[in-house]
């Protein structure tokens, strides 16, 4: 990380929106002097200087040097604290032109602002106390959504899902904490009475933090998604099965065997998770070179595939060749045989394999209802509370081990030093992950990988 990233008394500026020609652009800066700084380039810039904020102003973009106009452009202002930083901050609205943007970043970093690092804005917010940690990674987490459904996960860890669950196991176990050291503070002779104290608060916090824990394979899966590949041999309907998925026809269908030569890719979403499917070459012993290199292509994504749906053509049934395939391949769990072309004069589908259509859509609904619950089972919390950062999960397995060994402590009458010892090892571990107990390395991994401009 750069040097300055902690030094948050200058003033900061980035293009928030992606860089290329649109109809607007973004610009965002934040710093304590930075509505100072911004009407120094700005015509009006009397207007912003004295802005209240939550403000919107109309101008132009000057060179101060030459008095020449670079774009015509809205400004809206933001005092502290009422801003995302937490400072001062102002987001140009300019046209989305490159040379224009490139023009205006120029002279903001001329009159007095530099370049944005990664995640700086969201940095700022979380150290001006705008937000914990969790709901900064969760920021990130909504910018990189690969669906609807994981976009809403990550926004209700925005809004503070992962914290309120995190700070009522907190204070559940504070409360449990005063309790051990009025104890160690005041011995039994000075306080008198029964001083046996309740297991279950560390029991109803370890319930919580399991599952949480429990959440995180299934929130792991919204946020990156699951490889599927369609395999089986030659015309057995793959590629028609493909376009039926992507609901288009991407994937060339033909009658004639060996179509495709190379695996096709897409994203598609399954029940709000995304998939990246993959229509793979008919398997078989090809004698042409490209055909032989695309299979052996497809075979390899077919090996590192979460799930593979096996293809097979109904009209033909199983040669003794693929009867011998698909009795060692039932035994691996990542397939689902697919008996396909149902529409047509089929042979009876073993119990085994799902009768389908790739051609009127017959059986897909039962297809995709089995395909999900392979992928997700039933394991999916009520309250849409659910991590999928492995940082996260890592310390919430550290809490959930010191709980266990206070469990322990207690039961065996350990001292009650030790059992406090436990106790504050689980509150530190879950005040890393709102931030309240971290360090600068953390920091540095968590906002690096945000993008510039958030």
């Amino acid at each position: 990380m750069i040097d300055h990233f902690y030094d948050t008394g200058d003033s900061i500026a980035a293009l928030a929106t992606p860089w290329g020609e649109s109809a607007l652009a973004v610009i965002r800066t934040s710093g304590d002097n930075c509505v100072s700084l911004f009407s120094t380039v700005f015509s009006r810039s009397e207007a912003v200087r004295d802005a209240d904020g939550f403000t919107m102003h109309f101008g132009y973009i000057l060179d101060p040097e030459t008095g020449k106009r670079i774009d015509q452009i809205t400004a809206a202002v933001y005092r502290a604290p009422r801003s995302y930083t937490g400072q001062d901050s102002v987001e140009i609205f300019c046209h989305g032109s490159l040379p224009g943007i490139q023009s205006i970043m120029k002279v903001l970093k001329k009159h007095g602002f530099r370049d944005a690092a990664p995640g700086e804005f969201t940095m700022r917010a979380f150290l001006n106390g705008k937000m914990d940690l969790s709901q900064a990674e969760a920021v990130a987490e909504i910018v990189e959504a690969k669906s609807y459904h994981a976009h809403t996960l990550a926004l209700n860890r925005l809004s503070g899902g992962v914290f309120k669950r995190i700070d009522k196991v907190k204070h559940r176990l504070l409360n449990f904490m005063s309790s051990v050291e009025v104890q160690l503070d005041y011995p039994d002779d000075e306080i008198g009475g029964d001083t046996l104290l309740p297991s279950s608060p560390v029991l109803e916090a370890q319930e919580e933090l399991k599952t949480l824990l429990d959440s995180y394979a299934v929130g792991r899966l919204y946020r990156e998604g699951i490889t599927v590949a369609l395999a089986g041999g030659t015309n057995a309907g793959k590629s028609s099965l493909f376009n039926l998925f992507l609901r288009e026809d991407r994937s060339i269908v033909s009658e004639i065997d060996g179509t495709t030569r190379d695996y096709i890719e897409s994203w598609i979403t399954l029940q709000g998770i995304p998939l990246r499917l993959f229509d793979t070459a008919g398997l078989r012993e090809a004698r042409h070179p490209v055909e032989k290199e695309g299979i052996k292509r497809s075979s390899k994504i077919i090996s590192e595939a979460a799930v593979v749906l096996y293809v097979i053509d109904g009209e033909k049934g199983l040669s003794d060749e693929e009867e011998e395939k698909t009795a060692q391949y039932r035994k691996d769990r990542r397939y689902l045989f697919l008996w396909n072309k149902v529409d047509g004069n089929v042979k009876a589908a073993p119990l085994w394999a799902l009768p389908v259509s790739a051609v009127t859509g017959e059986g897909f609904p039962e297809l995709e209802k089995q395909l999900a619950a392979r992928i997700i089972g039933e394991k999916l919390p009520t309250d849409g509370v659910m991590i999928d950062s492995l940082r996260q999960k890592e310390l919430l397995e550290k809490a959930y081990i010191a709980l266990g060994e206070v469990e322990r402590g207690m039961a065996s009458g350990v001292s009650l030093d030790g059992v406090a010892v436990d106790l504050k090892d689980a509150l530190d571990a879950l005040g890393e992950i709102t931030g309240e107990v971290t360090s600068r390395d953390i920091l540095d991994t968590i906002f690096s990988g945000f993008c510039v401009g958030k």
